[in-house]
Order: structure tokens, then C-alpha cells, then sequence
């Protein structure tokens, strides 16, 4: 019987340490949400403030990479 208490005691010990240290984990999880949306929202912003531009330039560099096609007659 006494294996049996023991075992119980450790066991209500174990899983109570493990739930007592979770307590933060619920604040820790709203914190990164929050960051995480402001770097979406952030990217989202220079995505459409910068679009046009970084359109126009990669447009560029394409054409700069095609170079003049000369077609064989």
C-alpha cells in the first residue's frame, strides 16, 4: 500500500509542477499572435507602397536579361 501512496504522491506532484509552470504560456502565445501580425501588416504596407516601383524594376532587369533578339533570315 505504501508503493501505491508513493507512487500517487509523485505522481500528483509531477503533473501539478507541470500545470503551475503553464500559467505564462497563454500570455506568451498572445504576445507572438500580436507580433506576428504586425510584421503581416508591415509587409503589407511596403508591398503596397513599393509595389509599382519593384514592378517596374524587375520588368527592367528582364527586359536587360532578354537583350535585343536578332532573328536569322
Amino acid at each position: 500500500m505504501n508503493r501505491a501512496a508513493a507512487y500517487l504522491v509523485t505522481l500528483y506532484t509531477v503533473v501539478g509542477d507541470r500545470f503551475e509552470n503553464r500559467k505564462d504560456r497563454g500570455a506568451t502565445a498572445v504576445e507572438y499572435g500580436l507580433m506576428v501580425g504586425l510584421i503581416a501588416v508591415a509587409i503589407i504596407v511596403v508591398v503596397a507602397l513599393l509595389g509599382r516601383q519593384l514592378s517596374a524594376l524587375f520588368t527592367e532587369i528582364t527586359n536587360g536579361l532578354a537583350g535585343p533578339s536578332k532573328v536569322a533570315v
